[in-house]
This record gives structure tokens, C-alpha cells and sequence, in this order.
């Protein structure tokens, strides 16, 4: 018999045993089954089944279908159960049935199935079809999803309000804010459906992810129909990211006055964290003793948000104090919780002590993240040890980490500043093989490096060739830098060279520029 996933055991384990025992037979059968090729001459007649006939009631079928592990097998079931000729109590497929095995396909990248299932059995609704919008959002499909909203708004003449709603969630989350808000203003001026809580909900959370945040707090106070906690939340997180502190605690106050949206752990924490960035402390400590005193449990983020707090302010011991109370209440510490220790002891100099903690970490089977290595890389460059820091990076490579490019440059910077122009040649070559595409900054950083040291014009021009092959364009801070090399180098043919082609690009010659040609 397949294994059901935790959660599907733990509400199995609710069943009375005789319709478990039933449930675990149809499983067994139909693993026998070959469910992608149902006209196999090896698959046994799927009248096997019709014995459990008088057992399907919904609850009953969705709890078959949640039990499996193959989809084909949950469809396979499904299908035979609507089969009038294994039915004859005349049992029909409930809503939340096809909600089940549309989740299960669905979970399982079963697009075409799904959406033949519920065309075929005349059930792609609103709801339905905002459910495959998501799924295909959620995996990066967005002209998929662009082109099942566009169906379903015409086959449903506009009336379409959960998949507008999805449609503007998918686009937000995807950073498609503008197309998101063409798409709202559509469906405000159509006016066939009127936007609700959701509606602007999201819209809200797209304003503030653009920094809009007084186009958030005019459609927040113009909404058609009441704030729930989300968009309060919302609203509150919006503030707190653009430093509107004073503004995000007058929204809550006023959120301790309604009955239906008092603060929660979410609003406590987002302030808490707003706080924190400001390196207000005092105001963060005592929001979480309000916290506790309406409580409200903290959970890990909120820890974290302090425990950061005291570390970007140099306070280490005020942080594993925080760290010691998250453990005490149950919650277990994080790399998160680490990553934030380790950039205190770089903050309060003491660079050994973060060293130390990183290996102990290592010693009890922690695995580090991309940011937690980046903390110690930046050290090492910040100390002036280049190739600690390469050290560490070629580890994450090694570990399956990809290191980012703003590591790279760290490393790159300090190796020109020291003299090691070579080395720094060499490491950009390699990025690509340790997990890096490099960016514009870093053949920057090497070609203007290798300027400074003089007689390298060579080099540069075949460190420029690969920038320009691999999509960088030189700008006209890039193109001064070549034209200084060459006159270094008394190249006055390439000077002028290069000086007439960045003028046919369009950039402007300084005063500097104009000394060297």
C-alpha cells in the first residue's frame, strides 16, 4: 500500500477503522492497476471495484483520493466512480470531489489532465480555473496563466471575480506590478464584477512593493468593503519597509479598536522587525512585552527580527540573551538566527569570534546558507584576506550553494586595491565554473583595476571582449577608463579610436575625457 503524506494520515487516523479497512483494500487494488494505459491487456477489469460501490458518498470518495500517491490511480478511481454502470445508488461527484482530485493533479503538474477532467465534466468555473492559474503562477507560467484568465473572462462574459483575484496575485508575485495594475484597472472600469477584500488586498500589497505607499493608503481608504486582518497586515508591512514607523503605529492602534482585526502575531512582528531596521530597540523591546501581555505567542520571526536588531547595533550579548528565551519558549534557532550572530561579531570587531561560531556551527551539523557564507566573505575582504574569502566561496560551490556576484566583487575590489591584478583576471574567469555569471561591476572593477597598473591594455581588451560577449555594453565611465589606458600607454591611434566610438554610442565626454584625447 502507498504511504499517505503526515498530514493525510493524521486525518485518516479521525476515519472509523471498518472505512479505513475499505479504503486501504480499494488502494491495494488499485495498485495493480495500470491507470496510464487502462486498455492494457494485463490490467484486470476495473469492475473489480464495483463491490465498494455501495461505500461512495463524497466524503468518502475524496478520502480514496487523498490516500494515493499515483494521481493516474486517484483519477482512475474517480472516473470509475461516476460510471453509471458501477453505481447503482446513483452517486454523483460532489463539488469538493472534483476539488480533490483537481488539487491532486494539480500538485503533481497534471495541467492538460486537470483541465480535460473539469472541460469534460462541464466544471471549469471561476473557481476552478482561478485554481490552474495558480498552479501554472506558481511554477513561472505566466502567459499560461495570462491565457486561461483571458478564457475563462470570456466564457464567463467578465463575471470572473476569484480569477481576476488570482490572475492579480500571480502578476505581484511575479513582479509584474504594472500589468497587474492594468489588468485592476480593467476590472474597475468594466465594472461587471466589483472588487472585493481580495481584490484590494493584493492591489495594496503591489503599491507596496513599488513604494507607493500613498496610493496603497488611498485605495485602503476607499475600499468598497471592510479590511480584513490581511490587509491591515498588509498595509502595516508597506509602512514599516518604507520607515513610516510612527504612521504603521497608528494603524494599529487603530486596528486594537475593531473587533474583527485586532493585532496579531503577523502585525506585532512586522513592527517589531520595522523597528529592529531603525535600530530602534527600545521601541521593539517594548512592543514584544505588549505582545506577550495580549498573548500572543512570538514565533521564530519574531525572535529573529530582534535578535537581528541586537546584532546590527553591536549588542551580542543582548541577542543570545533573545536566542536563550526563543529556545526556552520552545522554538528551535535557525541558520537565519546564526547568519545574524555572525554579522554582530563583524559589526563589534570581533572578527575571530565570528570565525569560531561559524565552525562550531559546521561541528553541529548546521548547514550554512548563501547569506551566511556572504557574512564571513565580506570579513575576509573587509580584513584584507582575498583568498580566505575565495576559500569559502569555492566551499559553497562545493556544497551546492551558489555564491552571488556581489560576493565576487567583494573579492575582486580587495584583490585590485592589493596589487593581485592577475589573480583577479584569473578568479573572473572562473566565477562561471563556481556557480557565478559575473555582472557588469565585476569587469568593471578588473578592467579598471588593470588600468591602474599600467602596460596591461592587452589584457583589458580581452577581459572587455568577454564582458561584451557575455551581454554588457560599456559605458561612458568604461570607455573613459580605456581611453586613459591607452594614453598611459601612448596608443593615441586607439585613444582616438575609442573616443569616436563612444561618441557615436551617444555618451557624453567629461572635461577628463577631453584631456586625454
Amino acid at each position: 500500500m502507498a504511504m499517505a503524506s503526515p498530514k493525510i494520515r493524521r486525518s485518516l487516523s479521525e476515519i472509523p477503522s471498518q472505512i479505513l479497512a475499505t479504503i486501504s483494500s480499494i488502494t491495494s487494488l488499485l495498485q495493480i492497476i495500470n491507470p496510464q494505459h487502462p486498455n492494457h491487456p494485463l490490467n484486470p477489469n476495473p469492475s473489480i471495484l464495483n463491490h465498494f460501490s455501495p461505500h461512495l458518498n463524497p466524503h468518502f470518495v475524496i478520502r480514496v483520493i487523498q490516500n494515493q500517491q499515483n494521481p493516474y490511480h486517484a483519477l482512475f478511481f474517480f472516473n470509475w466512480a461516476s460510471n453509471p454502470n458501477s453505481n447503482p445508488n446513483n452517486y454523483s461527484h460532489s463539488h469538493f470531489s472534483y476539488i480533490a482530485i483537481t488539487d491532486l493533479l494539480l500538485s503533481r503538474n497534471l495541467f492538460s489532465l486537470a483541465t480535460e477532467l473539469l472541460e469534460s465534466s462541464n466544471k471549469l468555473s471561476d473557481f476552478m480555473v482561478g485554481k490552474l492559474i495558480k498552479a501554472h503562477g506558481d511554477l513561472g507560467h505566466i502567459r499560461w496563466a495570462l491565457h486561461l484568465f483571458h478564457r475563462v473572462k470570456t466564457r464567463s462574459s467578465c463575471r470572473c471575480l476569484f480569477s481576476y483575484n488570482t490572475i492579480l496575485g500571480v502578476l505581484v508575485r511575479a513582479d509584474q506590478v504594472d500589468l497587474a495594475e492594468k489588468y485592476f484597472d480593467q476590472m474597475t472600469s468594466e465594472g461587471t464584477v466589483k472588487p472585493d477584500v481580495s481584490t484590494c488586498t493584493v492591489m495594496i500589497k503591489a503599491f507596496c512593493k513599488t513604494g507607493r505607499i500613498e496610493k496603497a493608503q488611498k485605495l485602503f481608504d476607499e475600499m468598497p468593503s471592510t479590511p480584513n486582518l490581511h490587509t491591515y497586515n498588509t498595509m502595516v508591512s508597506g509602512m514599516c519597509k518604507k520607515g513610516l514607523m510612527d504612521t504603521a503605529l497608528k494603524l494599529v492602534e487603530r486596528m486594537k479598536e475593531t473587533h474583527d482585526c485586532l493585532p496579531d502575531t503577523v502585525t506585532y512582528t512586522t513592527l517589531i522587525d520595522g523597528y529592529c531596521k531603525i535600530k530602534d530597540l527600545k521601541e521593539a523591546k517594548k512592543l514584544f512585552d505588549e505582545m506577550v501581555t495580549r498573548n500572543l505567542d512570538p514565533n521564530e520571526l519574531t525572535y529573529n527580527a530582534l535578535i537581528n536588531g541586537f546584532c546590527v547595533c553591536g549588542d551580542i550579548d543582548a541577542a543570545k540573551r533573545m536566542m536563550t528565551k526563543m529556545r526556552l519558549n520552545g522554538l528551535k534557532d535557525t541558520i537565519t538566527t546564526h547568519t545574524s550572530l555572525l554579522k554582530g561579531y563583524c559589526i563589534a570587531g570581533k572578527s575571530n569570534e565570528a570565525f569560531k561560531h561559524f565552525k562550531n556551527l559546521i561541528a553541529r551539523g548546521i548547514k550554512p546558507d548563501s547569506k551566511c557564507y556572504e557574512v564571513l566573505v565580506n570579513e575576509f575582504c573587509k580584513l584584507g584576506y582575498p583568498n580566505d574569502a575565495i576559500g569559502l566561496l569555492r566551499e559553497m560551490n562545493g556544497h551546492g550553494i551558489r555564491p552571488h556576484a556581489y560576493s565576487f566583487n567583494k573579492v575582486l575590489k580587495v584583490l585590485v586595491e592589493l596589487g593581485h591584478v592577475d589573480r583577479a583576471v584569473y578568479i573572473l574567469s572562473q566565477m562561471m565554473k563556481m556557480g557565478c555569471r559575473p555582472n557588469f561591476l565585476s569587469y568593471s572593477v578588473v578592467i579598471c583595476g588593470l588600468v591602474r597598473a599600467k602596460g596591461r591594455m592587452k589584457v583589458v581588451e580581452g577581459v572587455a571582449k568577454e564582458m561584451v560577449e557575455n551581454g554588457f555594453d560599456l559605458d561612458g565611465m568604461m570607455y573613459g577608463c580605456l581611453m586613459e589606458g591607452y594614453r598611459d600607454d601612448g596608443n593615441e591611434e586607439m585613444v582616438k579610436r575609442v573616443c569616436q566610438e563612444m561618441v557615436d554610442k551617444g555618451f557624453a565626454m567629461n572635461m577628463k575625457g577631453f584631456s586625454v584625447v
